[in-house]
């Protein structure tokens, strides 16, 4: 007989929620469920009409004290089914008891094993002293904007006074587990190169291709001094060093057409050690030497009159973050041994921290390689159930804490 919460697992990760058309209202069904199942309120809201956001409630015994937020999203990346051994969506159990599908890993898995925690600590009879918050986000994925972004502005998050929140790490190979304090600031660039069209056949001046070069020159260089930066120091991991990758091009109308404006973009992940300002001052620079009618923006900004946020790091010092304290004191009782890291990508958890919230990342899978986002992902039913022990006893530590 297999465990009802590794059935209850791969019920979840069947629900096509892959961008960029996630199936959200049977999402929703399946987690107002999950609500019901554990006797809490739940409310779906939408800060952007489509995107729903699943909050379910336990009330604490003192709801006026800054509660826990533990925080997941539904939505997966998409696929490509032919470099699946099994399909994606169907969850397939092998004989070891690996669970093959998108999100196993990245986060579906997480999600549950909040949900399934709770349901074993309520079933004991435990009280919690805060409130409990298990949130939903539904664009993860591609960016948090109208999902997690919008959210902390909102009312209802207002209301929730949350203290300290939990979000998603990923996966360790060795028997130790991945704890995330911070992250890199996600600054996507896209820099226009306008120029003097004309026949192909012509040695044109002061072209947008040209310009582009320029461009591409100056970026990846930049690039190459952080990849030998990483490599000849052991003591860095990605995480703490910034990495910059051109990920599009875009213009021009045919090929013997020179065009008026190519467009090119870049994703960049700012290292916690770099000043955002002062970065942004080297792409103006880049920029300005490659013409002066070069121009760039950052897409993730909403309007041009907001500016770059510098990502904040979540202490874990030992003695100076009561939060944390609880978090590291719960992981130790369950023999859990942690590596403190940035994070090297992006999560909602920065939204979170720019409201100088206290947030960790962390996602119980130890023994496991690292697949989110890759073909095959999977994740063994025994790293799962064991990922719920971990939290029966983290949640505890961090909704009865007296600050």
């Amino acid at each position: 007989m297999e465990h009802p919460a590794v059935t209850n697992f791969r019920n979840y990760i069947r629900i096509k929620t892959v961008q960029p058309n996630p199936d959200h209202a049977s999402c929703i069904k399946f987690l107002e469920q999950q609500a019901k199942e554990l006797d809490a309120d739940y409310q779906v809201i939408e800060c952007v009409p489509g995107n729903p956001i699943m909050v379910i409630t336990l009330v604490g015994q003192d709801p006026h004290l800054p509660s826990l937020l533990l925080n997941s999203h539904t939505d997966v990346v998409p696929v490509f089914p032919e470099n699946w051994k099994y399909d994606p969506f169907s969850a397939h159990k092998d004989e070891k008891g690996d669970i093959y599908g998108r999100g196993t890993q990245d986060m579906k898995c997480v999600g549950i094993q909040y949900i399934e925690a709770l349901k074993r600590l309520r079933k004991e009879g435990h009280k919690f002293l805060r409130t409990i918050y298990i949130s939903f986000m539904p664009d993860e994925e591609i960016g948090g904007l109208d999902g997690m972004k919008k959210f902390v502005k909102n009312d209802f998050f207002k209301k929730m006074n949350v203290g300290f929140a939990l979000d998603e790490g990923y996966a360790n190979p060795t028997e130790n587990f991945t704890l995330f304090y911070g992250e890199r600031t996600i600054l996507w660039t896209k820099v226009k190169c306008p120029g003097n069209p004309g026949h192909g056949s012509q040695f044109l001046t002061n072209t947008a291709g040209e310009k582009l070069q320029k461009v591409i020159n100056s970026f990846l260089s930049y690039r190459d001094e952080q990849k030998l930066l990483l490599r000849d120091n052991e003591e860095l991991r990605l995480g703490d060093v910034t990495t910059v990758n051109l990920t599009m091009l875009k213009g021009g109308v045919q090929v013997n057409v020179v065009p008026a404006e190519l467009s090119i973009y870049f994703d960049i992940r700012l290292a916690p050690t770099e000043d955002v300002r002062k970065f942004e001052e080297k792409i103006k620079m880049w920029c300005k030497s490659a013409g002066d009618d070069v121009e760039y923006e950052f897409p993730l900004l909403e309007d041009s009159t907001q500016t770059l946020t510098q990502s904040l790091l979540t202490c874990v010092e030992d003695g100076k973050n009561p939060w944390w304290d609880a978090f590291s004191q719960a992981c130790k009782d369950e023999g859990v041994k942690l590596e403190k890291q940035v994070f090297p990508a992006g999560t909602d958890c920065r939204y979170i921290r720019e409201l100088n919230i206290p947030a960790l990342g962390f996602s119980p899978m130890n023994r496991t390689p690292i697949l989110l986002h890759d073909h095959n992902e999977f994740l063994n039913e025994k790293v799962f159930l064991r990922g719920i022990e971990i939290y029966q006893t983290i949640i505890p530590a961090l909704a009865n804490l007296k600050i």
